[in-house]
């Protein structure tokens, strides 16, 4: 057996016989490009996202993780770690490198009687919800179920559940983590509190989380959840018109604006299909005739085209959007936080939405604050607290040819709205050429993160992420 070799990231070759040690210490399996398990591994949500790794280390558990880290510290490797693979950035994958696959390590596990429950770095959010709701308990995470929790809570993590229960983050009890040197640490408001404060939103800069374990809580099993759909001549009017009725809002109830061409689902008229309409995606999580009474107002506002708006299972409402966020797809975003929807943005989100360049692409505004909102901005790396709006610029198509029309207007729309931004932004959202945004996105708490990334990642291995550079 020859020499592997790692050229296309510049990384050096490797002998053979050192791939055969790791092996050998392995519970889960080593790739090569040829070998099974590899083109699964390297293969992402974002179809725009084809790197090729020169080995891949499919973890079982926390100590082929650290197998892993140290082989690509001693060998000098670019080093990427896949959770659930649905990052828009496409950091889950690098050139030439060594990749870390974490999806096998999809373990839940509830303990009823404290309310909480483990949590594997490879687990989905659709394998969170069945398991907890299996006691009627929930962790407040994001709104598609093919999302890895990994990646989310990294991040910070918020959906439907945030203005009742906070971030996912709010909920993290500690979490197991891999360091840059190979040692495998708890982190916890008691154990490694610096870590476990960066953890919180700094993304993946600081080390491999090899299991969270989350606080649940009391949700479902049924919710009042569902889409009120509007013609899109409506948009300004109804987006005026819920602000305040946002801002009045229980915690209970969140409320989230989608504005796209009319997908062909079947409680909406064939005529809509393929035209632009303005959704309100909402939810109440407590009693059931308190939101019919809570929701009125919103749902009252404008002659809707449909309401749909009714109990569904919890499960189910976190799975509702699924079937517009398949795989295989060319995916790139842009993102702004707003402190409120003035007149003028309005006016310019509209104009974008009439200039959509492919049928999947839409934009969304989700309005957060309640629980998450009464928390100090600097508890947490997730620095941006108050009630705000989260500008989601999805754009989505099929064929490379289109990739500069719609790339462009994902960035004219992004360009335009900036005079109306608050400055923060949610990482997750972020693509992979925002790279000199990553310190204004962070605001005052960049510097403490940039020091405890010194502290554990001096060498900065762990940079395939947004990444936060050693201070």
């Amino acid at each position: 057996m020859n020499e592997i070799s790692f050229a296309t990231s510049g990384d050096p070759a490797i002998p053979p016989q050192e791939l055969e040690t790791l092996r050998a210490a392995l519970r889960g399996s080593a790739c090569l490009p040829d070998d099974d398990g590899y083109e699964e591994a390297r293969t992402i949500w974002n179809a725009m996202i084809d790197r090729r790794p020169g080995l891949v280390v499919r973890c079982a558990g926390a100590s082929d993780v650290i197998q892993a880290v140290d082989f690509a510290r001693r060998h000098g490797l670019a080093l990427a770690i896949r959770g659930g693979g649905h990052n828009i950035a496409g950091s889950a994958v690098c050139d030439g490198g060594l990749q870390i696959d974490l999806s096998p390590m999809r373990w839940v596990r509830v303990v009823e009687q404290n309310r909480c429950a483990d949590v594997g770095p490879g687990a989905t959010l659709a394998d969170v919800d069945r398991e907890t709701q299996a006691f009627g308990l929930a962790v407040p995470t994001g709104i598609n179920s093919t999302t890895g929790i990994a990646g989310l809570t990294l991040g910070g993590g918020f959906g439907w559940l945030t203005r009742k229960f906070g971030m996912t983050i709010d909920n993290l009890i500690s979490a197991d983590v891999v360091l840059a040197d190979g040692r495998l640490v708890r982190a916890s408001r008691h154990e490694n509190p610096d870590l476990f404060w960066a953890l919180r939103g700094g993304g993946g800069n600081f080390g491999v989380v090899t299991n969270f374990e989350f606080r649940l809580h009391p949700v479902g099993p049924q919710v009042l959840s569902g889409l009120v759909v509007h013609p899109f001549e409506d948009a300004r009017d109804i987006l005026t018109r819920y602000q305040p009725l946002l801002a009045e809002a229980a915690d209970e109830l969140t409320c989230w604006a989608v504005m796209r061409k009319a997908p062909p689902l079947p409680f909406i008229p064939p005529e809509w299909h393929g035209r632009e309409v303005l959704i309100l995606a909402m939810i109440w999580t407590g009693d059931m005739e308190e939101g019919e009474k809570a929701t009125a107002a919103l749902r009252g506002l404008g002659t809707p085209i449909v309401d749909v708006v009714s109990p569904h299972p919890f499960v189910g409402w976190q799975a509702a959007f699924d079937p517009l966020l398949t795989p295989g797809a060319r995916n790139y975003w842009k993102t702004h936080d707003f402190e409120r929807l003035d007149p003028e943005l309005i006016d310019t989100l509209l104009e974008a939405v009439r200039q959509l360049p492919s049928p999947e692409c839409e934009v969304f505004l989700a309005h957060v604050g309640g629980a998450m909102s009464r928390i100090p901005a600097d508890a947490t790396a997730y620095p941006q607290r108050q009630a705000h709006f989260v500008m989601n610029v999805h754009t989505r198509w099929r064929e490379a040819e289109d990739d500069s029309a719609c790339i462009g207007w994902a960035r004219d729309l992004f360009r335009a709205a900036a005079p109306h931004a608050l400055g923060s932004a949610y990482v997750n959202f972020m693509p992979e050429d925002e790279a000199d945004r990553i310190e204004k996105a962070y605001g005052p708490n960049y510097q403490r993160l940039a020091e405890i990334k010194r502290s554990v990642d001096p060498d900065n291995i762990f940079r395939a992420n947004q990444n936060i550079a050693p201070a």
